[in-house]
């Protein structure tokens, strides 16, 4: 065995001294910026892989490839991108996903006044982490498939969907039931009691709605991701706004019926909803051998909890605004803009990060930074400079202001007011929704180029983070903006 094992590295040496250069039509790589590639041809064969590496060709071999066959790192030429095609593909999906914000809003003000949201009023709180999910499951499994099917880098494409699928419905378990333990704690603080019912209610709506909202996602998402790709349209622009415009619909809808089912079964059936519980967290394990059995997912198993417990800890203190804004007279409607102004950021940034990430794949390996990054850092930068990643933070930023108009507007016309929103409403959303665009744009340049200096796979760890904060920022700056408006008027 171990003769086998010394000729298998001897051969991946071998093999390495080999590769192509740029005599074979491959792009030129300097001797400073060249990977390592005997390096990771080492790792390859004795199964050492980085966090990355599962996901993408960093060091790998793809389906039906022997070890002995050459591989290219970072040796492909990015594709060029006009500015209108960015601005075609970016606008289209961040419509769609806008409007699909809008009828979550008003989903969430029709549903506020069921029983079940006035008697178990801590459901409020739930509500931003759920719809986070999003953002912790659905945008960053979106931003890991789109890097590694842009840069024709994907290894064992099937291994690599079921163990994401796998590894995503333990995460929206795990996710679930914490998340309904944290809402139930901020409510023990606040009301200074715990009804055991409750709580049981909290965690069984949801774990159930985080189980099956996460499936229904993730089986949609890879089919646009790899569709989309097929087609030529650059997945990092579809990707992640098509999961933000049917996510909150989704989570809120099955959130809203599941909870109000399990509420009128309580009274009947007291212990339904402990057995519930206790099914979906018994499947845990199932989900967790099905990521163990897939090198693409295992790695992550262990490694990605880190920045989905923190975002969901962060979405829940947005939640506790949310509950304690919910019930004010001067704040009556901000249950029908919060979907919208978290998700359009969130949707916004969780574009950037995800293209900054796959700029950072194509131009330099984990660990170091492209030239243009190694000056003094300025969190502004990507407002002013001319470069891909510029742009698209210019182009993202200009589209927050004529977005949330036609958001504004939509919920008027939907809603048949007699009214049209005060042009002093108006004015203070929209310098809160931008505020928050501007400070999330800003961060996920200074996060993405951090995680990738600290060798952690961006497109992992971002977005957790930065959809987190886009909660957090959206619901506290629309509940000073709704305070500001109630002074004024």
């Amino acid at each position: 065995m171990g003769s086998i094992t010394e000729a298998n590295q001897k051969e991946c040496v071998l093999t390495s001294a080999h590769l192509p250069s740029g005599e074979n039509g491959h792009q030129f790589i300097p001797e400073a910026r060249r990977p390592d590639i005997e390096s990771s041809f080492t790792r390859i064969c004795s199964k050492e892989f980085s966090e990355s590496d599962p996901l993408l060709l960093n060091a790998g071999t793809k389906l039906g490839q022997h070890q002995d066959e050459p591989q290219n790192f970072h040796v492909q030429e990015m594709p060029s991108e006009s500015i209108w095609a960015m601005v075609i593909q970016i606008l289209v999906p961040f419509l769609l996903a806008g409007f699909g914000m809008v009828l979550a809003g008003m989903l969430l003000d029709l549903v506020q006044h069921w029983d079940v949201f006035t008697t178990v009023t801590e459901i409020f709180i739930l509500v931003p982490p759920l719809l986070g999910l999003k953002g912790n499951l659905e945008m960053t499994m979106a931003s890991r498939l789109s890097t590694a099917a842009f840069i024709f880098r994907l290894v064992y494409k099937w291994n690599m969907i079921i163990g994401n699928l796998a590894l995503k419905q333990i995460q929206a378990t795990v996710l679930g039931f914490l998340a309904a333990l944290v809402a139930s704690a901020l409510g023990w603080i606040l009301e200074e009691e715990l009804f055991m019912n409750h709580v049981a209610l909290l965690c069984c709506c949801s774990i159930v709605t985080a189980f099956t909202a996460s499936l229904l996602q993730g089986i949609l998402m890879v089919g646009v991701i790899f569709g989309f790709k097929k087609v030529g349209v650059n997945p990092d622009n579809i990707a992640t706004p098509i999961a933000a415009s049917f996510g909150d619909l989704i989570t809120l809808g099955l959130l809203a019926i599941i909870s109000q089912g399990f509420f009128y079964s309580m009274e009947p059936y007291p212990y339904i909803t402990y057995l519930v519980c206790i099914v979906f967290l018994s499947l845990t394990p199932v989900w967790a051998i099905l990521s163990l059995r897939h090198p693409e997912s295992q790695k992550l198993l262990f490694s990605s909890w880190e920045p989905i417990i923190t975002a969901l800890v962060i979405s829940s203190l947005g939640g506790l605004i949310l509950d304690r804004t919910v019930a004010e007279p001067m704040l009556e409607g901000i249950v029908l803009y919060t979907p919208v102004i978290n998700g359009v950021g969130g949707n916004l940034v969780s574009v950037q990060a995800s293209r900054v990430a796959t700029y950072l794949h194509f131009h330099c390996p984990p660990g170091e930074l492209p030239d243009d990054s190694k000056r003094c850092y300025c969190p502004c930068r990507s407002f002013y400079t001319t470069g891909p990643n510029g742009r698209s933070a210019q182009l993202l930023l200009m589209l927050a202001i004529p977005g949330h108009l036609i958001f504004i507007y939509t919920i008027y016309l939907i809603q048949g007011s007699s009214a049209p929103p005060t042009a002093v409403f108006i004015s203070f959303y929209l310098v809160a929704a931008f505020t928050q665009v501007f400070l999330l744009l800003g961060t996920a340049d200074v996060m993405v180029h951090c995680l990738w200096k600290c060798g952690r796979d961006p497109d992992s760890f971002s977005i957790p983070y930065l959809t987190a904060l886009a909660d957090l920022l959206g619901t506290a700056f629309l509940a000073l903006c709704f305070l500001l408006v109630s002074l004024v008027t």
